[in-house]
């Protein structure tokens, strides 16, 4: 007898375990069906974001923004160091010990709310009486019928045409969170989000970091002042930034990798580096699902089709995160996850694309929500700008890092906020209010009313809603 569900959940990354636990909190007989394995073969949900993307390189980040820290800027607090030296194993154990930490929580969290979890990888088997037939494939096979099913397999690193994955020479975010060493050169093909915060580990444990991006442009989806500014700081890091440029033929061996590039000018260059790490975007991963089973709708990049609701082309079939439409985010996956659980119940699920944040945990850091100047210029709106250095906040003096700003725009007429984007401290932290604000519907002269505390981070953002006005009190 097949084990019967309201709900089968297929993945257990940020929008499928979210997905499952939403939907047991509403009544309903849950399945989450997860196989990502940790290094003893046991389940590790929480997908790419827990074991090999989110969470594992914010704790490199943290490891290697501490010895930036007591190398670099120890002594302006009067701390002396005789001498400093990184255990790259000992960090590395680290985050897989925080890693470990997110997968058994989950599983905890999975228990608590009476989902039932199955460690395997499942696939559509067929249509059935009252729903579908999903096959779980682990230490044991079994087959689950349920009478809705969301799928949030995510998605996989996008590896160079001819140039594989080897893990070794040539790393995904996988491999490049798994280094057991710091590698003396280092070599990065694009500058989106996990080649910057990758690069920025090892640079600052001492490696020689170059990133290579086909782009003209850095960091092309930013508000182009922000980026201008990210770009400088990077720059006075040391991490080597190459725009515009056409990789051509890669060759690893032995000792290293050597890659043949053209620079924008035209110009034929060689780079050798120990270690290259290729973050050039991510695939959806629908490979294996068995989707042709039951005829469920792939576009041409291989994602799940999808509606405004995240409905498949199949009644009862939906898809989050990821493998569907938008942007790769876990965040956005699990805002997915929550609605498609209530609109099962028959709710009205809600998700706001216009105000999803964005994060680069870089130092310093990036973060943005709404539009940016380019794309209200693009689309003919009248707006306002407003910005505010943290080199005039008292807070950021205080920490020792006066880097960036915080900028605003709003309409020109109604004062409605349309953007907001932060290069600075903490900038991951401080965008919360501005998404509030936006979801909110708030004007800039709302925040600029609002009382932050001094001294903070936080005053950096009303200041530049001061600014939107031209009525900044503290520059």
């Amino acid at each position: 007898m097949n084990k019967q569900f309201d709900v089968i959940v297929i993945g257990g990354g940020p929008g499928g375990y979210i997905a499952a636990i939403r939907a047991a909190q509403l009544g309903f007989q849950v399945a989450c069906i997860d196989e990502w394995k940790n290094s003893k073969g046991g389940p590790a949900p929480g997908g790419t974001c827990t074991n090999v993307g989110c969470i594992p390189s914010k704790a490199l980040l943290q490891s290697s923004e501490h010895f930036e820290q007591a190398n670099h800027h120890f002594a302006d607090h009067g701390i002396s160091l005789s001498s400093l030296k990184m255990d790259v194993a000992k960090m590395v154990a680290r985050k897989d010990n925080v890693v470990k930490q997110n997968n058994e929580g989950i599983l905890y969290l999975l228990k608590k709310n009476k989902v039932s979890f199955f460690h395997g990888r499942g696939s559509f088997v067929n249509a059935v009486d009252g729903g579908y037939a999903i096959k779980m494939a682990g230490a044991a096979e079994e087959t689950l019928v349920g009478k809705q099913v969301i799928v949030a397999t995510g998605s996989n690193a996008r590896a160079l045409p001819g140039t594989p994955f080897d893990e070794e020479n040539i790393l995904s975010n996988d491999g490049a969170l798994r280094l057991g060493a710091v590698p003396k050169k280092l070599g990065l093909i694009g500058s989106g989000v996990i080649g910057l915060e990758m690069g920025s580990v090892w640079r600052r444990l001492g490696a020689e970091v170059t990133v290579l991006e086909a782009l003209p442009t850095f960091l092309g989806a930013v508000d182009e002042q922000i980026a201008r500014e990210a770009k400088k700081a990077f720059d006075k890091q040391g991490l080597k930034i190459e725009l515009g440029v056409t990789v051509g033929e890669i060759k690893a061996g032995k000792k290293g990798v050597s890659l043949a590039w053209t620079n924008a000018k035209g110009e034929a260059q060689t780079l050798n580096v120990d270690k290259l790490i290729v973050s050039i975007g991510r695939v959806p991963n629908t490979v294996g699902l068995n989707a042709d089973a039951v005829g469920l709708q792939l576009d041409e990049r291989g994602a799940i089709v999808v509606d405004g609701d995240c409905r498949t082309n199949l009644p009862g079939v939906w898809a989050v995160g990821d493998v569907v439409r938008g942007p790769m985010l876990a965040h956005k996956a699990e805002e997915e996850g929550v609605a498609v659980a209530e609109r099962i119940a028959g709710q009205h699920g809600h998700v706001n694309f216009n105000t999803i944040p964005w994060v680069i945990y870089t130092s310093p850091e990036i973060a943005w929500v709404g539009r940016t100047e380019q794309q209200l210029k693009a689309q003919g709106v009248a707006y306002k700008a407003g910005t505010f250095p943290f080199l005039a906040n008292g807070r950021a003096r205080a920490l020792g890092d006066t880097t960036g700003m915080v900028k605003f725009l709003a309409d020109a007429t109604t004062d409605e906020i349309l953007g907001v984007h932060i290069v600075g401290p903490m900038a991951s932290e401080l965008i919360a209010e501005a998404v509030v604000a936006m979801e909110f519907r708030a004007s800039a002269e709302d925040i600029a009313r609002i009382c932050h505390a001094h001294p903070s981070l936080s005053e950096a953002t009303k200041e530049a809603a001061l600014a939107v006005d031209k009525r900044t009190l503290n520059f």
